[in-house]
């Protein structure tokens, strides 16, 4: 492993991302801060590369079985290549936050292997919420409900870096949650997600409103991460890699609830 006080590449830090992000198969170099730091500042190259596989998905799906099924297909694919972390990070979050224990007590309870009744409760309205929210996009229309997928991907992968902001200590020692925290400077933070939004209106550049609703809606859904990445810092000290999976989420939930009311 390099040492940590060399400066990463953006190579290393996109192989350190897609390793640790993806189910994609990728030679991880280094496994240190500098190139986490790195690897969080590109997380969203890794949301427009899944988004970009899950909107396929989910548009030759819509082309023959129409928007509902899509928007499951769309999700189910983005949950395969991903192993299911963040979702599995959101229903941890859920249950340190219920218990209503304090932050030592929280911690112990997310790190455990079971779920809980909050975490079931969450997982079951989130996913309702995404499924809806896209199913209504699908039902106006493929293209549209293609970058609805790829604008939630990128959006959740824009709040990591947000979560490992340099003034956001980790929770506990080890893990991917000390790894990763404190890395990323506020700058890089807010760079990698205009430039994400960006990306993520070109497409729609033919419709003046397209273009203005995407990028917006993938602001707003960050937004919501950071809300919720304030809340879990006040109440267990720090992040984790469960609180950066829940933040994760929570973004792709407020930029696909954002793009159904923008219409």
């Amino acid at each position: 492993m390099a040492d940590g006080g060399e400066r990463a590449t953006w190579g290393e830090g996109l192989r350190f991302a897609f390793g640790t992000l993806s189910v994609l198969r990728v030679r991880v170099e280094r496994w240190d801060r500098a190139a986490a730091a790195r690897a969080m500042t590109a997380a969203p190259v890794v949301g427009l590369v899944l988004g970009a596989i899950a909107a396929g998905a989910g548009a030759l799906v819509a082309w023959r079985a129409g928007g509902l099924l899509a928007a499951v297909t769309a999700m189910g694919v983005l949950a395969a290549l991903t192993r299911g972390l963040h979702l599995d990070g959101l229903a941890d979050v859920a249950d340190g936050l219920g218990s209503g224990k304090p932050a030592e007590d929280a911690l112990r309870i997310m790190k455990q292997s079971d779920i809980g009744p909050f975490g079931v409760l969450t997982l079951l309205l989130v996913l309702l919420a995404q499924v809806a929210a896209l199913a209504g996009q699908f039902g106006q229309s493929t293209p549209r409900g293609a970058l609805a997928v790829l604008a939630s991907a990128v959006a959740a992968r824009c709040a990591l870096a947000w979560g490992c902001l340099r003034s956001v200590p980790a929770a506990r020692p080890g893990g991917l949650g000390a790894m990763v925290a404190s890395t990323v400077t506020p700058a890089a933070a807010a760079t990698g997600t205009l430039a994400a939004a960006l990306l993520v209106a070109a497409p729609g550049l033919f419709d003046g409103w397209s273009a203005l609703r995407l990028p917006l809606a993938v602001v707003l859904g960050v937004g919501c991460a950071r809300l919720l990445l304030t809340r879990c810092v006040r109440r267990f000290g720090g992040i984790t890699g469960d609180v950066l999976g829940a933040t994760a989420e929570t973004a792709a939930t407020g930029t696909l609830f954002a793009l159904a009311l923008l219409g």
